[in-house]
């Protein structure tokens, strides 16, 4: 398993703006870091479900359809390449304000439904960095609840710094972008290299 790669693509993924880091700021400013653990632990169940869906699905199509391995890799790669060129690309948005209700577990847990970066991430992950070397039951909840950790350790991330990161963000947002951007880059190739 190319260690660095899926690591460097959990990192960005997990820690950069997306729906859930963008939302858990705002409720961290909005009602305080304790009130938003709610939704923050709402995240983290939904991509745990989420990426065990996902490795069950992809190992699914393994084991029913053996050359979709390689298709699911060049589709993850190029995944990969496209979030980079997102990353790098996006102009600065607007932080988005909740209200108290969609402040809790149960809407962190559904967005994961019908957030895309989520639902890619667990896809991505799963086909191309772990099932082709790991098929068991364990590894794959393992990687799982590793997946679903650290999206909670990147939107706690957010939620905690979400006032010292809008100012640097809004300060320095094109270079972090950029860097990140070409840390998914790296994952991306190596997949072709391997």
């Amino acid at each position: 398993m190319p260690l660095v790669p899926f690591l460097l693509y959990v990192f960005v993924t997990s820690f950069t703006p997306g729906p859930n880091n963008m939302m858990a700021m705002a409720y961290a400013n909005k009602y305080g870091f304790r009130k938003s653990l709610r939704f923050i632990f709402g995240v983290t169940a939904g991509i745990a479900v989420i990426s065990l869906l996902s490795s069950y699905f992809n190992l699914f199509l393994y084991s029913f359809i053996p050359k979709i391995k390689e298709v699911m890799s060049i589709l993850g790669g190029l995944y990969l390449v496209y979030l980079a060129m997102k990353i790098m690309m996006n102009k600065p948005g607007g932080k988005k304000e909740g209200s108290e209700k969609s402040n809790s577990f149960l809407a962190g847990f559904v967005l994961q439904f019908v957030n895309p970066k989520v639902l890619l991430y667990g896809i991505t992950a799963i086909s191309t960095f772990v099932l082709p070397f790991h098929h068991s039951n364990s590894s794959l909840v393992l990687f799982s609840l590793f997946l679903a950790f650290a999206g909670f350790l990147g939107t706690a991330c957010w939620a905690i710094f979400g006032a010292i990161f809008q100012k640097i963000l809004s300060k320095y947002e094109r270079a972090f972008r950029i860097f990140m951007g070409l840390l998914l880059l790296y994952s991306a190739v190596s997949i072709f290299v391997e």
